[in-house]
């Protein structure tokens, strides 16, 4: 165990044999250098983070006794495996290529556990890249149709002493009672199925109702928000089909309403030197995939100015509200304190030429050559 057996007979065991059988060629890698990298990942996704998660967490769980020099060498693994993984995630979205492959899962199911379990927001502070790919990944529909909703940790799980006990005092008993008499087996089970039918018909209509409840909780977070006289939808229209400066930024100054949206204006505040230029648009583009439900009610434009290994970033956004959009939602706020924000003034002339600079993508950003642009719409 794992095994699998396919509908020819074919018979495997060991989760990773497994998963690389099942999955399709775009999980293996774009070409061999990538295969090698994925399965490099697989090995250190086994090596040197499952041990780790087992001796910390399995006593959380009541599985294992609790053993504190053995659980504070986990942690600090941990801290050594997500520190590595911090630097590689700095300018990638995903572990191997610009796709989802079988080293994001083989990560991803790794970590969940500890993700869910004891990485609690201070603990996992100092590595903001592996949070913003754990999020993206979990985020992705395969991984939640699997994983279902994964939450993070709000305080960090210990040892549970009175759980350890009723396991392995159940596992006592069970060995005991097995040695008592082996005929009449099936007199001792049949009361114990009677009552215990109606228990799941019970807990099923329980269980439905929390599913139900579950969408209703993510509901759009601006639903209660006004929606102003701004048709966001066809400004977004004359940007992408009519010319920018004749069209798109006179149609945007005649309907902007200012009692209900908002401008600001952005800058990466982390360091960038040393990065190549299509390291750093990876990054914007990122977030943009993690801000995915957002475009609903936001548009920005995000450029990379400067030169290879000399870069920055900057933004104009505006939205349907007039604080930062990205509080409205956890699954939001994975990138944005990477930037600092200021909020803009629709009637000064400085805000229309940043309007302007960045709705063209083009103009004088303090002398550095824009290398690329996102649009986010």
């Amino acid at each position: 165990v794992p095994a699998f057996e396919g509908k020819d007979g074919f018979v495997l065991s060991e989760s990773n044999a497994i998963a690389y059988y099942v999955s399709n060629s775009q999980l293996h890698g774009a070409n061999s250098k990538d295969a090698a990298l994925i399965q490099q990942w697989i090995s250190f996704s086994d090596n040197e983070i499952l041990p780790a998660s087992c001796t910390w967490i399995f006593p959380c769980l009541g599985i294992t006794q609790f053993n504190k020099q053995e659980t504070e060498k986990a942690k600090e693994q941990i801290k050594r495996v997500l520190t590595i993984l911090n630097n590689h995630f700095l300018t990638r979205t995903f572990a191997v290529g610009e796709r989802v492959t079988l080293a994001d899962i083989s990560l991803a199911c790794n970590l969940q556990s500890l993700y869910e379990l004891v990485l609690d927001p201070e603990f996992r502070k100092p590595f903001p890249n592996v949070n913003r790919w754990f999020v993206t990944v979990v985020n992705q529909p395969q991984f939640k149709a699997v994983l279902g909703e994964v939450i993070l940790a709000t305080q960090m799980a210990t040892f549970d002493a009175k759980k350890y006990q009723e396991i392995h005092a159940g596992a006592s008993a069970g060995a005991g009672d097995s040695k008592k008499k082996e005929k009449k087996p099936a007199q001792p089970p049949q009361p114990k199925k009677e009552k215990a039918a109606p228990a799941p018909k019970e807990a099923e209509p329980a269980a439905e109702e929390e599913e139900d409840e579950k969408p209703k909780e993510s509901k759009d977070p601006f639903a209660a928000l006004p929606k102003g006289t701004m048709n966001l939808d066809e400004f977004k229209r004359v940007y992408s089909n009519q010319d920018i400066l004749t069209e798109a930024i006179p149609y945007f100054w005649k309907n902007f309403d200012p009692e209900v949206y908002s401008i600001w204006y952005c800058e990466y505040t982390e360091n960038l030197q040393g990065k190549l230029s299509f390291m750093v648009s990876n990054l914007v583009e990122g977030m943009f995939q993690r801000l995915d439900k957002l475009r609903k009610n936001a548009f920005g434009s995000m450029v990379i100015l400067g030169e290879a290994k000399n870069n920055s970033i900057a933004g104009l956004w505006f939205w349907r509200t007039q604080d930062l959009a990205f509080k409205l939602s956890p699954d939001w706020m994975i990138d944005y304190e990477s930037y600092s924000w200021k909020k803009l003034d629709p009637n000064s002339e400085e805000t229309k030429d940043l309007v302007k600079k960045f709705f063209l993508q083009e103009g004088d950003f303090g002398g550095k050559e824009v290398v690329d642009g996102k649009i986010f719409k």
